[in-house]
């Protein structure tokens, strides 16, 4: 466990010691675990921790096409899943979309004001006057019976079948691959968007960059593969793999970039 412990952040130790706990859990009863939603990098934790073990497997599933957040299942390498075991249930919203415009974040907040975590929230995605999101099935009927406004519009939440066509997500990641000095998230942040490094901590220690949907104001925070970088204004960015060192000592690295005014 130490070993693994040392290539993961220090505040992701909770989360490591709890992937733990399902592995002796799925090890001990034989039975499959499913977990809430996680984000690309508690899945990749998952993986990495898992992925150790030759007589378990992870899947992993969000419903929509391309999903970010997804929940996973642990499970004895018997074990075949299918979509309905993660027990997801889809959500359309209703609204006079003719006089008021609801965006991501305002859906987001309603969700969060229900006193629900937002493990129990997959993706939200928000196209035109569409809206669709991914719930955990357990809380389906609470967040039906108490989602009725979000901000000052009064709203109507509808269950989606499962063979409803669910909304694309429209984002187009680019693949790229940079060279940078080192993993601090000011640094990588100046070199992605070819700004100064002065710029890059200003963003940083303004508020305006997440890590994982978490605000991070500490320019020296040091990212790691599978991180989702957000920079208002500035777009999006998933760290990839790591590929090694150049001849410079400088580190050759995997991104993907969503270029977005947000």
């Amino acid at each position: 466990m130490e070993q693994v412990l040392q290539h993961f952040r220090k505040d992701e130790q909770p989360f490591i010691e709890q992937v733990s706990g399902w592995l002796r859990e799925t090890q001990d009863r034989y039975a499959p675990k499913l977990t809430d939603f996680l984000d690309p990098r508690q899945q990749f934790i998952v993986h990495a921790i898992i992925g150790q073990s030759e007589d378990l497997v992870t899947t992993a599933f969000g419903e929509f096409p391309e999903a970010e957040r997804k929940r996973m299942l642990i499970a004895p390498s018997y074990f075949e899943a299918t979509d309905d075991d993660y027990d997801i249930a889809m959500f359309s919203i209703k609204y006079p979309s003719k006089f008021i415009k609801i965006e991501h974040p305002d859906v987001l907040g309603s969700l969060m004001s229900l006193g629900l975590d937002r493990s129990k929230f997959g993706d939200i995605r928000v196209d035109d006057n569409q809206i669709e999101f991914a719930v955990a099935s357990e809380v389906a009927d609470f967040v039906r019976m108490h989602l009725t406004s979000i901000g000052k519009a009064k709203v109507h939440v509808e269950e989606l079948q499962s063979d409803h066509a669910y909304l694309e997500n429209r984002d187009v990641w680019v693949e790229e691959t940079h060279t940078v000095s080192s993993m601090r998230i000011d640094t990588i942040i100046a070199s992605l968007f070819n700004v100064s490094r002065q710029k890059a901590s200003m963003l940083v220690h303004g508020g305006k960059v997440k890590v994982n949907w978490t605000v991070r104001e500490q320019p020296s925070f040091e990212l790691h593969e599978s991180d989702l970088l957000s920079i208002r204004g500035y777009g999006r960015i998933r760290i990839g793999m790591i590929e090694g060192r150049t001849k410079k000592d400088k580190i050759r690295l995997q991104i993907g970039r969503i270029e977005q005014n947000s």
